[in-house]
């Protein structure tokens, strides 16, 4: 039985799938349209909120060394993952590379959590983007009926409209195609990046030195506590991160972490690039680089405008131009921010709509979801299942209780991704690669335990809940993937050929 569980599949099956006409995704993407990505999903409320959440309660003016350590833990994914999708450029990122060097059922459990992860992330997503509407109209006197504006607003019944509306809308969009989804993006994350540059740029003219000082508060011991809220490790060593100091950046860094969660996404979009051995490389680190960079200048800028002990917890950036004396700015970094939710909601659709895909070809899901438009090349039906099922629970959910468990599921990705780098230069040395991650293995042993790490500071209810879901894909694994499988099917077929005797002789 472990042998099954275990089969890879070759790197040369999985690119072949990509060329049956039936199957085969159109290639249209170029490098620039990555990098547009890249920014396009890991710019969002995290650059908004976060920074003043960290500052505040943990790190102080110093955040800003915690953007570059949650910065440097991506960087060592991201060249993990440029080398599998310079090696492996098919659809399905993380779920892909571990079917060709880790075996099927790791792969499977990979991609379970990617699309589950990645639709939930973009429910949560819509409804935060409806919460800056929502905000907007009622700047301009609009008001929307407490039964359409979500579970959070309304007595008894209530269904955010808006949330569900963005997801059906940029359903719509992803059907239609790849070019349309990547020009919407460009023009969407070029009104977002402008945003964020006049917000930096203004900001600087009202940085007070004294706001700096101390750049790295003073230590504070953080009592451990029993609850499923506190992070694991609290609970399993009765030890909890202290704040402030030097321990409080890196405390801090595993909160800002979440500001990039999405950058991997680039890689759901490998089959889709006319040349992924270059640009899909290029595309991961190029927006990685550039949301690090913009995420530290405004970290740098709002604890100069405002004493990090003063800032808010809501609208960091917002209320600290208020403090200055200059409201308007805050309807700008609120426009900016629903502008930029917009393009974090459509790229996480893009991403798990790919990934199930690539689970539906590879027969782990029913293969009726992977056979591609006839007109646009898109995975049109796995699109619009998942589109309406997220404008559904987008419409219902309440951003307060699922917003962190989206981010578990990326570090568990990353993890795997490192490993199979390493297993895959061992079990396939002959295999061209155009990138290669440096300093192999000990980079990626350093991006395993880096992952680990932040993941042992998410809440332990987060990991109850992961267990859960991973639950539930073994059952569905066992139940059908196992006996649909393509490759496990394909393996049958050859050894009982094999078993047959040649005509004419005796059995």
């Amino acid at each position: 039985m472990s042998s099954t569980l275990f089969r890879t599949k070759r790197v040369e099956q999985s690119i072949k799938d990509t060329e049956e006409p039936e199957h085969a995704l159109r290639k249209s993407l170029s490098a620039l349209d990555l990098t547009v990505f890249g920014v396009g999903v890991v710019i969002g409320t995290g650059i908004f909120v976060l920074t003043g959440t960290a500052a505040k309660n943990t790190a102080g003016p110093a955040v800003a060394l915690s953007f570059v350590v949650a910065g440097v833990v991506c960087a060592l994914a991201a060249l993990c993952y440029a080398e599998f999708a310079s090696t492996v450029p098919v659809a399905g990122s993380a779920y892909t590379f571990s079917y060709a060097s880790l075996g099927e059922f790791p792969a499977w459990i990979i991609g379970w959590d990617l699309v589950l992860e990645l639709a939930l992330g973009t429910a949560v997503v819509a409804v935060g983007w409806s919460g800056y509407i929502h905000s907007l109209l009622d700047n301009a006197g609009w008001h929307l009926p407490e039964a359409l504006s979500g579970r959070d607003g309304a007595h008894g019944f209530g269904f955010d409209i808006l949330a569900a509306l963005l997801v059906l809308v940029l359903t719509a969009i992803l059907v239609l195609g790849m070019k349309l989804s990547a020009r919407v993006t460009s023009v969407v994350v070029a009104i977002k990046v402008a945003v964020v540059l006049v917000v930096i740029v203004a900001g600087a003219f009202f940085i007070k030195g004294d706001n700096y000082k101390p750049f790295i508060p003073k230590s504070q011991a953080v009592e451990a506590g029993g609850n499923l809220k506190a992070p694991l490790i609290q609970l399993m060593f009765g030890w909890a991160p202290s704040n402030f100091g030097v321990m409080g950046i890196f405390t801090a860094a595993s909160v800002v972490f979440f500001a990039f969660i999405g950058f991997d996404v680039v890689a759901t979009a490998a089959e889709e690039t006319r040349n992924p051995q270059r640009d899909v490389p290029r595309g991961i680190l190029g927006s990685l680089i550039i949301c690090t960079t913009l995420y530290v200048a405004v970290a740098v800028v709002v604890t100069g405008m405002q004493k990090y002990s003063s800032l808010s917890i809501d609208a960091p950036l917002a209320d600290a131009f208020k403090a200055t004396g200059h409201p308007w700015f805050a309807g700008l970094i609120s426009f900016g921010a629903a502008i930029g939710l917009t393009t974090v909601c459509m790229i996480l659709l893009l991403g798990q709509a790919r990934v199930f895909f690539a689970m539906s070809r590879d027969g782990l899901l029913p293969r009726f979801f992977s056979h591609v438009h006839p007109r646009f090349r898109t995975p049109y039906r796995p699109t619009i299942l998942l589109g309406v099922i997220i404008a559904i629970v987008s419409g219902f959910t309440s951003l307060s209780e699922l917003a962190e468990l989206v981010n578990i599921g990326t570090l568990f990705a990353f993890i795997v991704v490192a490993i199979g780098v390493v297993i895959l230069r061992k079990r396939r040395p002959d295999l061209p690669r155009s990138f290669r991650t440096p300093l192999v293995p000990a980079l990626p042993i350093v991006s395993v335990l880096a992952s680990f790490w932040l993941m042992l500071n998410l809440p332990a209810e987060t990991w109850l809940r992961f267990a859960i879901w991973m639950a539930i894909g073994f059952a569905v694994y066992f139940f059908y993937g196992r006996t649909h499988s393509r490759l496990g099917l394909q393996q049958a077929a050859e050894a009982g050929e094999s078993a047959t005797p040649p005509s004419g002789t005796a059995s």
